[in-house]
């Protein structure tokens, strides 16, 4: 079931998650019905989505980028890398970060380029990991959401520009 993905002005986005305790049936039936929301956002499209982007407080994320499709639950930050930069794509641009709480808004925010986080599986195990790059930032960007922190926060805090995705061209918007 696709699920209904919670606007940026809702204030529950703002609550720190709590822990996920039970892993069951309920669990496994809300990361089977966000990789179904996840995968039919398609203007924009979606790379990671977090339970309270889905009205549900808990430490829950997925990702699901290229090869790289993840469940992450309770998940905890090890380490990071000292040096944080916007990552570029190949031609050099950087990659812009954007939130399917707030569509069509991207800024180059600075992230970490090196994450390691422990945290559970689906089976409740627990799993120590390290990511690199692009999908380092989306690990940041969700363990945000589980923190109640939007990617807006960090273009403010890192006094960095905000842009709206209109038509076929980026349009910088001011932030009050």
């Amino acid at each position: 079931m696709i699920l209904k993905i919670t606007d940026v002005k809702d204030p529950k986005l703002r609550l720190k998650s709590k822990p996920v305790i039970k892993f069951d049936k309920k669990i496994r039936q809300l990361i089977s019905n966000m990789r179904e929301t996840l995968i039919a956002q398609k203007d924009p499209e979606g790379v990671g989505l977090a339970a309270p982007q889905v009205g549900k407080s808990i430490r829950l994320f997925i990702i699901d980028y290229r090869k790289e499709k993840k469940v992450i639950i309770n998940p905890e930050i090890i380490s990071v890398s000292k040096e944080k930069k916007a990552p570029k794509t190949k031609n050099k641009d950087s990659i812009l970060e954007g939130c399917l709480s707030l569509p069509h808004y991207y800024g180059p925010i600075k992230r970490s380029q090196k994450i390691k986080i422990k945290y559970q599986n689906l089976d409740g195990k627990l799993v120590s990991e390290e990511f690199t790059g692009f999908i380092a930032q989306i690990i940041q960007h969700e363990i945000d959401h589980l923190n109640g922190v939007l990617f807006v926060d960090r273009i403010l805090e890192q006094k960095a520009p905000l842009y709206k995705f209109e038509g076929k061209d980026f349009e910088e918007v001011e932030l009050i």
